[in-house]
């Protein structure tokens, strides 16, 4: 079974710094991007970061300079450093993997979208 495992989360004060991590586990062939996503209560799920194989980052324009996307390819992990905490951070964070679940799906050009079951970060005093 294929899944995303997150983990990281939880409550922290105004300025604070958290990392999530996001592994990867079952049958995969490859993995090309990876991201983490966030739904805060009442609005719809975005981008916070994204990143490619290759390395090359995206930033929704609320996080660039405090959050930082990383991954380890060995691992099939990824990461999210978050500085400077704000409460306007809050919200329920979902990983995302574009896979390439077998040999076959990688040479159609065929990936998969998974996610994760969602890790609630909560910033408050």
């Amino acid at each position: 079974q294929v899944q995303l495992v997150e983990s990281g989360g939880g409550l922290v004060q105004p300025g604070g710094s958290l990392r999530l991590s996001c592994a990867a586990s079952g049958s995969i062939f490859s993995i090309n991007a990876m991201g983490w996503y966030r739904q805060a209560p009442g609005k719809q799920r975005e981008l916070v970061a994204g990143i490619t194989r290759g390395g090359n980052t995206n930033y929704a324009d609320s996080v660039k300079g405090r959050f930082t996307i990383s991954r380890d390819n060995a691992k099939n992990t990824v990461y999210l450093q978050m500085n400077s905490l704000k409460p306007e951070d809050t919200a329920v964070y979902y990983c995302n993997a574009a896979a390439y679940l077998d040999y076959s799906s990688w040479h159609n050009g065929r990936e998969d979208q998974l996610w994760g079951q969602g890790t609630l970060v909560t910033v408050s005093s």
